[in-house]
């Protein structure tokens, strides 16, 4: 009897690459079955992470029929991709004895679940699906994704290179990936802080099926903040360096100054002013970090759910 596999696919206003998505990860994992890869108990996973389109009443036709391959799970929400993603391996875990998660986009080349089951069966837990080129990206993105990784890795955050949120995950990883109960998510610096056996699958990443991206400069500059203040403290040691670097310019400056008062006739003011308005934006830099650091201890303590589920298809689902 082969092992069950879930396929976990979070969607937020996803109406438009929905109807073809579901319909490549239904042909995928029908094959996966009819090769006999994986159980026939295997299932796809749609998370509706709070969408204000027509998103969930096509997870609910999917869902409909006695023999049908697909799961529901609606968010009360939105709650955002990394803990729509979490709500979805939550439903996912009781029920399967292996996990990958994927986007609804179908960027990431299906075809690699196939390796990722593979390595699973070679005693692998958790499996990483990494980019091998970034040709399709514009310059300006492979420019900025190649920094932050090597930023995040430079911060103390262990992370794998050109992967995002696809990988397979065994069953007993994904049991203790619910043992780390932090409020601020970021599963690709979490996920390697379980341990166990690992692997690489390497693929060719795809355009969008459809729709637009729900991860614009603005997302994806918030997300790689919110990863490099989560796993590192790094950046405050950093102000405590700046600080005594600005202390020591400024003692220069200083003598400087007094020198130049001595032997020539010239107003100071400007280099008072230069000082100061340096070590204003110190401390105002040192500020917002500091605070960014407290705010996430202040959310931490609150305890809040990371998610809500309102609802899950099928209702008379009882498989656990």
């Amino acid at each position: 009897m082969k092992d069950i596999l879930y396929l976990v696919v979070p969607c937020y206003n996803e109406e438009e690459a929905l109807p073809y998505s579901s319909e490549k990860l239904l042909e995928k994992l029908n094959a996966l079955i009819s090769s006999e890869k994986v159980s026939s108990e295997s299932r796809i996973v749609l998370v509706d992470d709070g969408s204000r389109d027509q998103t969930w009443a096509l997870i609910s036709s999917l869902c409909t029929g006695d023999n049908s391959l697909f799961c529901g799970v609606k968010l009360s929400r939105n709650r955002g991709h990394q803990n729509a993603l979490l709500a979805g391996l939550d439903y996912a875990r009781s029920r399967c004895d292996m996990a990958v998660s994927l986007d609804a986009d179908l960027q990431d080349d299906i075809d690699a679940i196939d390796g990722f089951v593979e390595k699973y069966y070679e005693g692998c837990d958790i499996v990483y699906g990494v980019r091998s080129s970034r040709a399709t990206d514009t310059a300006f993105k492979r420019g900025t994704a190649g920094a932050f990784y090597k930023f995040m890795t430079a911060m103390g955050a262990e992370v794998v290179d050109n992967h995002a949120d696809y990988r397979l995950m065994s069953r007993r990883a994904l049991n203790h990936l619910f043992d780390f109960g932090e409020v601020n998510l970021f599963l690709r610096g979490i996920v390697p802080q379980i341990g166990y056996p690992t692997a690489k699958v390497y693929y060719e990443r795809h355009e969008r099926v459809a729709g637009d991206s729900k991860y614009p400069l603005k997302k994806m500059l918030a997300f790689a903040f919110e990863g490099i203040t989560s796993f590192s403290v790094r950046p405050i040691k950093f102000i405590w360096g700046a600080g005594a670097l600005l202390a020591v310019l400024s003692a220069v400056v200083m003598l400087l100054l007094a020198l130049l008062l001595i032997w020539f006739e010239i107003s100071g003011l400007w280099f008072v002013a230069l000082t100061v308005l340096l070590a204003l934006g110190i401390n105002l830099i040192a500020i917002g970090v500091v605070g960014e650091y407290i705010g996430k201890i202040y959310l931490e303590t609150k305890h809040r759910p990371r998610f809500i589920v309102e609802r899950t298809l099928p209702d008379s689902d009882t498989r656990q």
